[in-house]
């Protein structure tokens, strides 16, 4: 037998064998059977932030989200990567980054990209549903919040409790705006606002681009950070339709199956315990007052 030839080699050794052990391992031996067509499910979940949760909590940034971006787009015979997004928003910088990485994948590999609202898609969410070419949710998924938000606290008081001495040295006025350690300016707002209507400018730019003429609400409906049910959103043309993950995938690729792709877990959440408590009180405060900046993301969604 020619040895340059491994598909006749596996040819013969699989005629040799009982019927019912070649049912068994066609489509694991390289060159038996039909491999099916692939639909790459790549979950995106938590808060979209560089910095990661201090109690572990899921998080998207393109730090953390990159590899498993490419190993969605990495599969043979891939028809399509399917985006499973649950995300209250973030960061405007991270999203745009993130939804940049998988367009300019899905243009390189030429493989459309489906987006799946799970039980929010907002702000932030939203903006990574806008890289796919479809976009779908479920009729009860929260999904919009086209607008920009920053929050912050004021903790004007809190150093002198803690008998702190806070000193802050710069060069140029503008140099520390917004600092929670002191009372707030109103030039600081107004700075503040601008740089939001600018933001919120790029997002509604970015959401015309990519939804285009499927978008049949106003201008004031679409953009004025409101959030929708799935039901709704799709009346208004923010997603193509509703239903399940698997109905989608069932219907628009019928001969694929589906593989997961998550993203890899930091340690904190792998073992499910929280960060060890600092020495440092300051540091404590700041680090609990994240956590509670987190959770207050997703319970403006009822989660």
């Amino acid at each position: 037998m020619d040895e340059k030839s491994p598909r006749k080699f596996v040819d013969v050794v699989t005629t040799k064998l009982p019927k019912e052990l070649t049912g068994r391992f066609t489509g694991k031996l390289p060159g038996v059977g039909d491999r099916k067509p692939v639909v790459a499910v790549l979950k995106l979940q938590g808060v979209i932030t560089p910095q990661s949760s201090p109690a572990g909590r899921p998080t998207i940034s393109i730090h953390n989200v990159e590899s498993a971006i490419k190993r969605a787009f990495a599969f043979d015979r891939l028809s399509a990567v399917v985006l499973s997004i649950n995300s209250p928003g973030g960061s405007p910088t991270q999203s745009a980054l993130v939804a940049d990485r998988i367009r300019g994948l899905a243009e390189e590999k030429g493989v459309p990209v489906v987006a799946y609202c799970e039980d929010v898609a907002a702000s932030g969410g939203y903006w990574l549903a806008c890289a796919a070419d479809e976009i779908y949710a479920h009729q009860t998924s929260m999904v919009g919040s086209v607008g920009v938000v920053s929050a912050s606290f004021g903790m004007t008081g809190l150093l002198d409790k803690l008998g702190v001495e806070r000193r802050v040295y710069t060069a140029g006025e503008n140099k520390v705006r917004l600092d929670p350690f002191r009372p707030v300016k109103a030039e600081d707002v107004e700075w503040l606002c601008g740089m939001q209507d600018e933001l919120h400018g790029q997002f509604r730019e970015w959401v015309r681009e990519r939804r285009g003429s499927k978008l049949s609400g106003t201008e004031e409906e679409l953009f004025s950070g409101e959030v929708w049910t799935g039901a709704k959103a799709a009346k208004l043309g923010l997603v193509d339709g509703v239903g399940t993950l698997r109905e989608i995938v069932e219907h628009k690729f019928p001969d694929a199956q589906m593989q997961t792709v998550e993203c890899r877990k930091t340690l904190l959440s792998r073992l499910g315990v929280a960060a060890r408590t600092s020495r440092n009180p300051l540091a404590n405060v700041i680090s609990g007052l994240d956590e509670l900046e987190h959770r207050a993301m997703w319970n403006r969604f009822g989660l």
